[in-house]
């Protein structure tokens, strides 16, 4: 398992690097969550809560991170954490299922 808060001072590190390298790509990104985190119907545990399920799905260890810290700021609990993440796992699960479908149809008929 991962040491998460010294996961996190390595990466805020190396996100210093990047925006030495490449200040507008950094900027470009911070304008774009700004702009995620803007709105008028979503409460901000909710957004917290999609943003862990995403981060699970798409294998982010970066925005495990960040929304951890940031849905429980938020007041989300653990339970309410499993939860979204079982949403998640389901949804993979289908995903894989809706694969294997395509692989039995270009398998083709015997």
């Amino acid at each position: 398992m991962k040491e998460w808060d010294a996961y996190n001072a390595a990466a805020r590190e190396q996100g210093k690097a990047l925006n030495a390298l490449h200040p507008e790509l950094v900027k470009g990104f911070g304008a774009l969550n700004r702009g995620a985190a803007t709105t008028k119907h979503l409460d901000a545990k909710t957004r917290e809560l999609i943003s862990l399920a995403v981060a699970v799905t798409t294998r982010c260890d970066g925005c495990i991170d960040a929304h951890v810290r940031k849905a429980k700021h938020a007041g989300a609990t653990k339970e309410e954490m499993a939860e979204a993440l079982g949403v998640a796992i389901a949804l993979n699960a289908g995903a894989a299922f809706t694969y294997a479908l395509h692989v039995l149809d270009a398998a083709g008929e015997d």
